[in-house]
């Protein structure tokens, strides 16, 4: 794993965090912040986990310079 591979990992795993917790908010049906903020937290987080995912799995695999 190089270092861009694990921070790109981290700030997924913070992106993912962020979106399940949004998904609890909204269920619970009182979100601390509001509807309409914590909708938009987890409309940006969750593809943005993904995308972080893919990009780290890609730094990953890389091939080492």
């Amino acid at each position: 794993m190089t270092a861009k591979s694990g921070t790109l990992l981290a700030a997924a795993c913070v992106a993912a965090i962020a979106a399940v917790g949004s998904i609890f908010e909204l269920a619970y049906g009182d979100p601390d912040l509001g509807a309409t903020a914590t909708g938009a937290i987890l409309a940006v987080t969750a593809p943005l986990g993904g995308a972080l995912l893919w990009a780290a799995i890609r730094a990953g695999r890389a091939p080492s310079e």
